[in-house]
């Protein structure tokens, strides 16, 4: 019981963990403020809202790493960045194509995101605690300490002339007790933090009353292929690991293959 009693605690002192640090990605950090009810992200976010209200066609720009951020993970092998920024690029069009439609010309607005940090996930540290799993019933887990990774990330919609409709910087880091799935892959824990940054983007950056709209037909984001990856669930049950292979979108092509 005390594990469980501590979680909220522990939730609460990951999320301080993850401090708002501008990258410069952003043409603007203007006006960002706190998201309230947050607890494992620590999310900034502004909107405009009366000018997100006309907002109905949007194209996406593909995810980058920034510079800096490159130069700073000399770890990060060339696929791994490709698995990490396709996946992300995947769930923001997930995310994105329920409210809005997606095209590739004369757009209202265009989102942007770039990923600003990676902490990697330990492969020694998520086999132990996959074992350690076998023998913990029910959702929760543990992680070994130091043996988590995490993810930093930051989003804009602006307008064809360049001004910013709204804003978003996101920052998360597994905890040694939670949900997060430990993972041989070095982008483990960012790669599974891939759809919920796209899910607080997407959201920050429409209209709060914006309602869900079906997904179209055919699927504008079937390069990524399916939504719903069950393999990656039976995975996940059967070896108490996130495996990339099974979980994450597909390479753009075959010969690029997860590390």
């Amino acid at each position: 019981m005390r594990p469980l009693l501590a979680l909220p605690l522990l939730l609460a002192l990951a999320a301080c963990a993850t401090p708002h640090r501008p990258s410069g990605f952003l043409t603007s950090y203007e006006g960002l403020s706190p998201r309230e009810g947050t607890v494992r992200a620590d999310i900034r976010e502004r909107r405009d809202e009366a000018a997100l209200a006309g907002v109905r066609r949007i194209v996406l720009a593909p995810t980058i790493l920034l510079p800096d951020a490159k130069a700073r993970l000399g770890w990060l092998s060339e696929n791994e960045q490709k698995l990490l920024l396709r996946e992300i690029d995947a769930q923001l069009c997930f995310e994105a194509s329920e409210r809005y439609e997606l095209v590739q010309e004369n757009p209202d607005a265009n989102l942007r995101a770039a990923v600003t940090r990676v902490n990697d996930t330990n492969a020694a540290g998520s086999l132990a605690s996959a074992a350690a799993g076998f023998f913990i019933p029910g959702p929760i887990g543990v992680r070994v300490p130091g043996s988590t990774g995490g993810l930093g990330a930051e989003a804009e919609l602006l307008t064809p002339d360049g001004r910013q409709l709204a804003a978003i910087t996101w920052n998360r880091n597994a905890t040694p007790i939670g949900t997060d799935n430990p993972s041989l892959s070095r982008v483990g824990d960012a790669l599974q933090f891939a759809e919920p940054f796209a899910d607080d983007a997407v959201k920050a950056l429409s209209a709060k009353d914006a309602k869900s709209r079906e997904i179209p037909k055919p699927d504008p984001c079937a390069e990524f292929g399916p939504r719903i990856r069950p393999e990656g669930w039976l995975t996940k049950f059967a070896t108490g690991l996130y495996i990339p292979e099974t979980n994450a979108a597909k390479p753009a092509k075959e010969d690029e293959t997860p590390e």
